[in-house]
């Protein structure tokens, strides 16, 4: 089958990575990530983004080749309540990461670091930041500490699993589910149910 250009996505995830290793200020590139999918639900009512679109899936199904178990993953990932428990925490951190942000803008010193796992700080004192202000850096560090846990979260769960089973809980993926749902009412063949083929999750998780 001849392969789209929409195949090639996962070359923009890993250059993410590459740039964001060379300067940290490259980290603001990921709120693409946060937006686009954001807007293909709202616009289209759909979760084409992840079935599609995601460079981040497609990477872990091209890795999950060689390195995952490929068993299916525990039920429980797929429940409601551990997929908008995950949702609530990491929008928590995600908070947390902006409290701090905000911190620097009213005059806290800037911390070099990367959080990973929300609890282990990477010493990043080679990126060179100064020629921004220190909030836009801030930002930047813990954005980076963000992007980076989900990656390790979804690598974990590719060798433990099937290679896509990040995408079953996922919080983008549960925000754009929670629009469809609100934008289709649950009918017949929309997002409303846990395992439609536009919504992407079950179909993902089985790859």
């Amino acid at each position: 089958m001849k392969k789209k250009w929409c195949d090639y996505l996962w070359i923009g995830e890993l250059l993410y990575w590459v740039l964001g290793l060379c300067n940290i200020l490259f980290a603001w590139l990921g709120m693409l990530f946060f937006t686009i999918p954001l807007l293909v639900a709202l616009i289209g009512g759909n979760k084409a983004y992840c079935s599609r679109y995601c460079g981040r899936g497609q990477l872990l199904g091209l890795l999950g080749k060689r390195l995952s178990r490929n068993a299916p993953p525990p039920r429980f990932l797929r429940s409601r309540w551990f997929r908008y428990g995950f949702l609530a925490f990491f929008m928590i951190m995600f908070g947390l990461m902006l409290r701090g942000t905000y911190m620097v803008f009213t005059g806290a010193p800037l911390r070099q670091t990367v959080t990973l796992l929300w609890v282990f700080k990477l010493p990043w004192q080679w990126a060179r930041v100064d020629m921004v202000a220190p909030w836009i850096a801030q930002f930047a560090f813990g954005f980076y500490g963000v992007m980076m846990t989900s990656t390790v979260l979804g690598l974990v769960t590719m060798a433990l699993f099937r290679p896509r089973s990040w995408c079953v809980y996922c919080p983008m993926g549960t925000m754009t589910q929670g629009i469809c749902m609100l934008k289709q009412k649950k009918e017949d063949g929309g997002c409303g149910g846990e395992g439609q083929e536009n919504c992407g999750a079950v179909e993902n998780s089985r790859q």
